[in-house]
């Protein structure tokens, strides 16, 4: 990315997607550092989520995760809360993205630094992963997430799930996932049932790690991919949830017409998509390209052109408004001022 300045991204999960006024406190107590920009606010009422997107100077953004987790931990009751997407604590996972102009090793000691803070301060313990995991096996948020909030406490007692930041359970705020990790696509495709086992049965079959058949275990068909299947009743069908951890490796489109195959074996339609969060501007061009190319169409140099035809493709504004300025992590960083 075009910038001189070190860029670090935060894309913090809250257990909150109900609430707009506890949403709104913790999105001032982000606004309220200077040196960062809040770039997006991506609300789930059904999942009970939240999702916020802010990027900046590194200490500056290691600062406003502290005082995000710190409201989330005043606004947000674990013992009541309840949604269909798995979580274990009022801030769920705070990942981190270096974007530009700051080495891993670097990004790594400032998020090291702010689990102990999170842990002496806010009495919050910390589960470090992917490029932050002190060990292999707590490197995947799935492995960190078993259990979800409800199995926390007893799953702390095991020696193996000592928080990095060595506190205790806190029963009020559970805990939070904290680490460096690359850019990530969160992309749900809905379909046109409202059969949950149908999403399970896509899901199961396109995630890496695969699924269980008589016995025995069978590979996922996409490296990279992790995926589940809910029912989201914010739009009355079942989706496929995807976590793409490397779109370089398996890209968006990849991920679609996968789907979409599995989906004709199910005898279900792909009704369209969405992002949580932002995305990289290049997923969807090559998605706009494959449509072109597709219907036989020559395919246009402007990336804007390529963008749109993406949207109608796959249906990116089929559950709710898809505007590329807010959406687009590129975009979203200029028009921020930070590129």
């Amino acid at each position: 990315m075009k910038t001189r300045l070190p860029l670090l991204e935060c894309i913090p999960n809250f257990s909150e997607g109900r609430d707009q006024v506890k949403i709104d406190r913790i999105a001032s107590a982000i606004r309220s550092v200077e040196g960062v920009k809040l770039l997006h606010i991506d609300i789930s009422p059904a999942a009970n989520r939240t999702v916020m997107t802010f990027a900046g100077l590194p200490q500056s953004v290691a600062e406003a995760a502290f005082r995000a987790i710190q409201c989330a931990a005043e606004e947000i009751e674990m013992q009541t809360q309840e949604g269909v997407h798995p979580r274990i604590g009022a801030t769920d996972v705070c990942p981190f993205v270096p974007l530009a102009n700051i080495q891993l090793e670097e990004a790594k000691e400032i998020i090291n630094s702010l689990c102990i803070r999170v842990g002496n301060e806010l009495k919050i313990p910390i589960y470090l992963y992917e490029h932050s995991a002190k060990n292999e096996y707590r490197k995947a948020l799935p492995d960190l997430r078993r259990g979800q909030f409800e199995g926390l406490e007893e799953k702390m007692k095991h020696p193996d799930w000592i928080s990095d930041n060595t506190v205790a359970f806190n029963a009020t705020s559970g805990a939070t996932v904290m680490g460096i990790r690359d850019i990530l696509v969160a992309f749900n495709i809905a379909l046109n049932t409202e059969k949950i086992e149908v999403a399970h049965f896509i899901a199961s079959r396109i995630r890496e790690r695969g699924h269980k058949e008589k016995g025995k275990h069978i590979a996922g068909l996409l490296p990279k991919v992790r995926a589940i299947g809910w029912y989201m009743a914010d739009y009355n069908c079942a989706q496929v949830s995807f976590n793409l951890l490397d779109y370089r490796i398996t890209s968006l489109l990849q991920v679609w017409q996968t789907c979409e195959m599995l989906a004709v074996e199910a005898g279900v339609e792909l009704i369209g998509s969405e992002v949580i969060g932002l995305i990289p501007e290049r997923c969807l061009k090559e998605a706009g390209t494959f449509s072109f190319l597709r219907k036989n169409e020559s395919v246009p140099k402007d990336n804007l052109e390529l963008v749109e035809e993406a949207r109608t493709f796959l249906g990116l504004d089929k559950l709710k408004p898809f505007d590329p300025r807010e959406k687009i992590l590129e975009y979203a960083l200029e028009h921020a001022g930070l590129l």
